[in-house]
């Protein structure tokens, strides 16, 4: 079926041409299955439409190489710091995986001269690139397999364009910041999709809440959930940090909470002495 898909494309040219030799010098090695890298630059809005009806664009390569950049990064920093604990470790993995990031990286390849879109408005330039390099991330790991993915990100993203010792003095995203803070209190912080519709350029719009202990402490809106996870836990990190009143609110209901909690177990383990026979 793949094979199909990618047949309806184009015809390839031979190997050693372009563009092979440019996908070369971004890669560092030849793709056996071009149209794999070609479908991971079509923007959404350049989608191409296949005989059967179906659209393709980089959506779905942008899908899987998230996935795979999150495992590769987190196999690369637990090796690099070896006796780190676990928060530093999710706090490096974060900051490489990052919008921000990833953009720089993509730009610094070269990606935005590959990227294939009817409209780039500068509002969603940004975002594009980033997306392009997971995408991108995505054809390698179905071209070549983890090892190769991995390789590419570590020597040519990471080794080539990204100091992992400067990175791990750069201050941590404010996800990360507030999940610390709440693994260190034992409070829950949940993310919660609460929107998400497509604006006047048909490009998706996403719109996170932080819940803490049954409060809404922020609300972000992005071109990714994502991005509206970051706007979403920056003001809550905030609020938490620099509004005493809503401090102690969240404090005052985790000792209500601990306190029912403890009352719970007391009371179930008396009913069940009860009810034992003598």
């Amino acid at each position: 079926m793949l094979r199909k898909i990618y047949r309806s494309i184009r015809l390839l040219p031979k190997r050693g041409k372009e563009p092979y030799a440019s996908f070369y010098e971004i890669l560092g090695f030849y793709p056996y299955n071009i149209t794999l890298y070609e479908q991971a630059f079509l923007h959404k809005s350049s989608s191409i439409k296949l005989k059967d009806g179906r659209w393709i664009n980089n959506e779905r390569l942008e899908f899987l190489g998230d996935a795979i950049l999150d495992a590769i990064v987190a196999d690369i920093v637990f090796k690099q710091f070896e006796y780190k604990k676990e928060g530093f470790l999710t706090n490096m993995r974060s900051k490489i995986v990052q919008r921000e990031t990833l953009n720089k990286l993509a730009l610094d390849l070269g990606i935005d001269k590959f990227i294939k879109a009817s409209t780039r408005s500068t509002t969603h330039n940004t975002h594009m690139y980033g997306n392009a390099l997971e995408a991108l991330i995505g054809a390698i790991y179905l071209d070549q397999g983890y090892r190769v993915a991995k390789k590419f990100i570590f020597e040519r993203l990471i080794q080539q364009h990204l100091n992992i010792d400067t990175v791990a003095e750069i201050e941590a995203n404010y996800k990360s910041r507030l999940i610390e803070w709440s693994q260190k209190q034992k409070i829950s912080v949940s993310f919660d999709l609460i929107d998400s519709y497509v604006d006047e350029n048909n490009t998706p719009i996403f719109k996170t809440s932080v819940i803490i202990m049954g409060l809404q402490a922020g609300l972000g809106t992005g071109y990714s959930k994502k991005e509206s996870q970051q706007k979403a836990a920056k003001e809550a990190y905030n609020k938490l940090h620099r509004n005493a009143d809503f401090r102690t609110q969240i404090f005052d209901l985790h000792e209500q909470q601990q306190k029912l909690q403890s009352e719970t177990y007391v009371s179930m383990s008396e009913n069940k002495e009860e009810e034992e026979p003598q």
